[in-house]
């Protein structure tokens, strides 16, 4: 077999099911389990995605962006990115429904476009989930000190060791091994706590709405700060030579772009399909509940904040807080800064959760050493790769600011909706046959939509988001090509001469 027909190869969407199905699978020391125990309900799937959607983009993003591009736009702004990951989630239902297991993009890509293309996502989400719970711990420890007023020197980031991060991530990565179930019952009380927040942040900030501070609601376009680096322009603007702009449709389109980080994890749903008791109905009901509650939410708090406050007023920091401070309602801003904490501690914890069933994926596929797909004869769990990320992401969270990667967490998540949009139509073209609980409607358009929608998105990112991302890329291929190719279960396969 050639090169190209070796790292284009399927994995057959029987093996995949009886992945999922089977208990055991090999033998002798291979025979350990490699089956997750199904103990989700569609509730816990939503609290799983709401869990995961809810936490830095709301209560940060919010002043950035609609200081920086878009005004009270960002409204517009947040519907555009929620329409997005709409339509990227109904690509996301028929697979998940149809090929319940872990590994969501990794193993979809897996069964058909290519074991490369499945490597590269797999890669891809492990990272962008490794990332984004550093990311947020690092933002957990900042508002716990700022709410308990504890040392700076070991929660802020001008900590030389972020000592809160690091505490965060491995109590949780501790609740993420112990058992799924144990998980999601932590996941949907910390949901609880922050959806009720959010809900009062819409109701009370109606009280304080000033009309003018909503005019313009998309303000003039307007040429960027002299000084700006290039590389710091969104790629559709250097690629076409346009002179960088601010604000405008533009604008809102550039801050569509930043703020579906607020959307990122919602494709962790997709990753318990082997955990679901029922997933051909449970599965597409948490995808768009989750994606349904959080997008009213998005769109009304960030309508009441720059109502409430002057978008050039906005503090990038903590708008939501600063919001109610600026209106005399200073009593809210503690009830918003526990939210915050409740919100970042369940983001954190299905991120980890989501890498460990991903690197769990790929173990047990050998395009990473096997051993570490290992399940938990007691909990359940693949805990010996959760283990391994929980470790990767403490380090990181304690020693590296990581503040400047929320966009490389979108352009991931955006390359890896634009996989699964494709993935849809090629194996409705490849197995008609198959059973499919929920069908795309107008496919192949919806899908071709998705897809298009989400490269859009991804070239107005930032030209270093995108080389960021290529080098990843790069050094993601050249893993696979010195390891995973030569030891994959399916290459092992080839080698056994026929019968």
């Amino acid at each position: 077999m050639s090169t190209t027909d070796s790292v284009l190869r399927t994995k057959p969407v029987e093996d995949v099911l009886a992945q999922a199905a089977d208990p055991v699978e090999g033998s002798g020391h291979e025979g350990a389990v490699h089956r997750l125990a199904r103990r989700l309900t569609a509730k816990d799937l939503m609290g799983f995605g709401i869990g995961i959607v809810i936490g830095t983009g709301i209560f940060t993003l919010t002043g950035v962006e609609a200081k920086q591009h878009a005004g009270p736009g960002v409204v517009i702004s947040f519907g555009i990115a929620g329409l997005v990951s709409l339509l990227a989630a109904l690509c996301y239902a028929e697979m998940a429904s149809a090929v319940p297991t872990a590994g969501s993009a990794y193993t979809y890509a897996y069964a058909t476009i290519g074991e490369i293309f499945a490597w590269i996502i797999g890669w891809d989400l492990i990272l962008e989930f490794a990332l984004g719970a550093a990311v947020v711990a690092r933002g957990w420890s900042g508002y716990l000190a700022n709410l308990f007023d504890l040392p700076p020197t070991l929660f802020s980031e001008k900590a030389t060791v972020n000592i809160g991060a690091i505490a965060i991530v491995l109590v949780l990565g501790a609740v993420a091994t112990l058992g799924i179930r144990e998980s999601a019952r932590v996941t949907n009380a910390l949901v609880v706590v922050k959806v009720a927040i959010c809900a009062f942040v819409v109701i009370a900030g109606l009280f304080f709405i000033d009309k003018a501070n909503l005019t313009p609601f998309i303000p003039a376009s307007e040429p960027v700060e002299k000084g700006t680096s290039g590389l710091a322009q969104p790629l559709s603007q250097a690629v076409f030579g346009l002179e960088p702009t601010a604000f405008g449709f533009a604008g809102v389109l550039t801050a569509a772009a930043v703020v579906f980080f607020a959307y990122t994890g919602f494709e962790a749903v997709a990753n318990l399909g082997e955990e679901t008791r029922n997933p051909s109905r449970d599965l597409p009901v948490g995808l768009f509940g989750t994606l349904a509650l959080c997008t009213v939410l998005y769109m009304g708090v960030s309508f009441v904040i720059t109502a409430m406050v002057d978008y050039r007023k906005i503090d990038e920091g903590a708008p939501i807080a600063s919001a109610f401070d600026a209106v005399g309602a200073g009593w809210a801003a503690a009830l918003i800064s526990i939210a915050a904490v409740a919100g970042l501690t369940s983001v954190i914890l299905v991120d980890i959760v989501a890498m460990g069933r991903i690197g769990f994926s790929m173990g047990r596929d050998r395009l990473l050493p096997p051993a570490i797909a290992k399940v938990h004869p007691k909990w359940g769990t693949p805990y010996r790769i959760t283990a391994i990320t929980v470790v990767f992401v403490a380090v990181l969270a304690g020693f590296v600011p990581l503040g400047t990667l929320a966009n490389l967490v979108s352009i991931g998540t955006l390359f890896a909706f634009i996989i699964v949009s494709i993935a849809v139509p090629i194996l409705r073209r490849t197995r008609p046959d198959m059973e499919r609980p929920f069908r795309v409607p107008f496919s192949p358009v919806i899908p071709a939509l998705s897809a298009l929608a989400c490269l859009y998105l991804m070239t107005n990112l930032s030209v270093e988001t995108w080389l960021r991302f290529a080098v990843w890329m790069v050094i993601g291929v050249v893993l696979y090509l010195s390891y995973g190719r030569r030891n994959a279960r399916l290459a092992q396969r080839e080698k056994v001469p026929a019968a």
